[in-house]
């Protein structure tokens, strides 16, 4: 099969959820036998084409007017498409706001998370993240007009699905495909460095939740001192959080490592102690998905795809969203017993290789390929 994305992402992204879902996809597309091609995002520059790993991507020439610049985009991308739409089976659109594109191929659009509960979810703290709440009333528009393109819709998470509802669709017509880990990467290891830290790892940006980790971090220092707290990524926040950790008190427990290549991050999963996952909203996040897969304790939040996933005090634990105290009350339960831990990280693990590889995953999609296609051809 000939198949083409379309997304607004990097695929070589520094610790972007969507652009490691389309680079993994695109991946196992191709160890199964299918062609990949990716349209994205380039610069002011005009559009230029490369080879990574297989993947043929176009970066199409992207001017930041906004609010027009996913319009404008959209016009390099459709006179793109034109002159290769022939060599193409079915495109698949992956949200966020890809550019809504005419074309007489199959469409699917997997949505990761809708814009309208994305930018309702943003802490307003700045003049950035107030813009970010305005775009949202844009880009429902946007979300709008390539849903009823659309010949099929997914979602990552039943969550999303139902948040779909806003948008006039019926929830039960779009099906959930999941998010995906590699598992021969992100693996246990027998036994873990010396070190104790809690881990949080990702963009350092809105709804993550971060500030209840900093303000959760406060109450284990004081009550472990044995225990760092450790977050990587970058983004709008990280000055702000870097700030907090120092009021707090305890500013040597906290470590900031910015961006970590892959292997660190593997690294970082397999000798941690617990994983922290703060978000206030998430589709399906990959960075829980890594963690459970390296075999580690999790505290979630119960908030949107964590619960596809985690089943409380069975595979990991739940607290509720924008609960500092809880979530350290959790994690102080976790650091008291090291059979609960261990329980739950086995179990993380089985969650992993029984519902979320990537072999999982990419069958899902090609079924809905393939039921596309079938009715094309009829």
């Amino acid at each position: 099969m000939r198949i083409c994305f379309i997304t607004s992402v990097s695929l070589t992204p520094i610790q972007c959820g969507i652009g490691s879902y389309i680079f993994n996809l695109s991946a196992k597309l191709l160890d199964r036998g299918h062609e990949v091609t990716v349209i994205t995002r380039g610069g002011c520059y005009k559009t230029q084409k490369e080879n990574f790993n297989g993947i043929e991507i176009y970066k199409v020439t992207f001017l930041p007017l906004y609010p027009f610049h996913i319009h404008i985009h959209g016009f390099f991308v459709e006179n793109l498409l034109k002159s290769i739409e022939s060599r193409f089976d079915i495109i698949h659109f992956h949200t966020p706001l890809p550019p809504v594109i005419k074309t007489n191929l199959p469409i699917i659009t997997t949505v990761h998370t809708p814009m309208k509960t994305d930018t309702e979810r943003v802490e307003l703290i700045n003049p950035f993240s107030v813009a970010v709440k305005l775009q949202g009333k844009v880009s429902y528009v946007i979300e709008n007009n390539l849903f009823n393109l659309s010949n099929k819709i997914t979602s990552v998470a039943r969550s999303v699905s139902e948040e779909l509802g806003e948008y006039g669709l019926n929830p039960d017509d779009i099906e959930v495909v999941g998010n995906g880990v590699d598992e021969n990467l992100f693996y246990p290891l027998n036994k873990k460095r010396n070190e104790k830290y809690i881990l949080y790892t990702g963009r350092l940006t809105y709804r993550k939740g971060l500030f209840d980790f900093i303000e959760c971090g406060k109450e284990i220092c004081a009550q472990y001192p044995d225990i760092n707290l450790k977050l990587t990524g970058n983004g709008p926040l990280l000055d702000k959080l870097k700030k907090m950790a120092i009021e707090s008190g305890h500013k040597d427990r906290f470590e900031f490592l910015g961006h970590v290549d892959k292997s660190k991050l593997v690294e970082l999963y397999q000798n941690a102690t617990i994983f922290v996952q703060p978000s206030h909203y998430e589709g399906l996040p990959t960075t829980l998905l890594e963690a459970m897969s390296c075999g580690l304790p999790v505290v979630a939040t119960s908030v949107s795809g964590n619960l596809d996933v985690i089943e409380n005090g069975k595979n990991g634990l739940l607290v509720p969203p924008k609960s500092p105290e809880e979530m350290a009350n959790a994690v102080s339960v976790l650091l008291e017993d090291s059979s609960t831990r261990r329980d739950l990280g086995r179990a993380a693990r089985r969650t992993i290789e029984e519902k979320f590889t990537w072999d999982i995953i990419s069958t899902r999609i090609l079924q809905c390929y393939n039921s596309l296609i079938k009715i094309k051809l009829l």
